[in-house]
C-alpha cells in the first residue's frame, strides 16, 4: 500500500500527465506484443494448439502489419488475445491455490500463483528482450516502461473500498477471478 500509494502511483499519473493518451496506447500494445511469449508458452504447455496457434499469429501480424507491436490488427482481424500465465498453467494440471497472500508490489496472489509468476519471469529473463537486443539499457528500460504501463491500465487502489473488510473482499475476488481464468 505505502509503495503503491508514495512511489508507484505518483510515478504512473506523472506517466499519464506527460504521454498523450495515443502515446499511452502504442506503448500498451507494444509491451503486451512483447509478452505474447507469456502466452504462446503457456498455452502450449497446456496443449491448446488452437491458442497457441493464434497467439503466434498474433505475434507475427502485430509485430509485422502493427509495426513492432505498437498498433494490433490482429485483434480486428479476429484474432483475439489468448491469456495464459503458468500459474493458470499450474491449475490447468490439478495444483491447488494454496494460501492466499499479498505480494510486495505485485498484489494479491496464492502460492501456486507466485510460483507461477517467478516461472514466467525466469522465463522471459532467459528468452527475453535481453536476448533480442544485446544492450542492458534497453531491457531496463522496457521492463521500467511495462511495470508502468502495468499499473496504469490497472484501476484498484487500495483502501479505496471503504470495506472493514477489504482483504477478504480481495482475496475472495482475486480467487474468483483466477478460478474462472483457469476454467476457459
Amino acid at each position: 500500500y505505502y509503495f503503491d500509494k508514495f512511489l508507484y502511483l505518483p510515478v504512473v499519473k506523472t506517466y499519464e500527465f506527460i504521454m498523450p493518451d495515443y502515446v499511452k496506447k502504442r506503448i500498451s500494445n507494444f509491451v503486451d506484443n512483447v509478452f505474447e511469449f507469456k502466452n504462446f508458452t503457456n498455452n502450449l504447455l497446456q496443449l491448446k494448439f488452437k491458442q497457441t496457434g493464434i497467439t503466434l499469429a498474433r505475434f507475427l501480424v502485430n509485430t509485422t502489419a502493427g509495426i513492432a507491436g505498437m498498433w494490433d490488427p490482429a485483434t480486428g482481424w479476429d484474432l483475439a488475445r489468448q491469456n495464459e500465465d503458468f500459474g493458470q498453467t499450474l491449475g490447468y494440471y490439478g495444483v491447488g491455490n494454496g494460501p492466499f497472500i499479498v505480494l510486495p508490489i505485485f498484489g494479491p496472489s496464492n502460492l501456486r500463483d507466485t510460483t507461477g509468476l517467478a516461472a514466467d519471469v525466469a522465463a522471459f529473463s532467459y528468452v527475453g528482450p535481453q536476448d533480442w537486443v544485446d544492450d542492458n539499457d534497453v531491457t531496463l528500460i522496457f521492463n521500467g516502461v511495462s511495470a508502468i504501463d502495468k499499473r496504469h491500465r490497472e484501476s484498484f487502489r487500495y483502501y479505496r473500498t471503504g470495506s472493514p473488510f477489504e482483504y477478504e473482499m480481495i482475496r475472495m475476488l482475486y480467487t474468483t477471478k483466477r478460478e474462472m481464468e483457469i476454467a476457459k
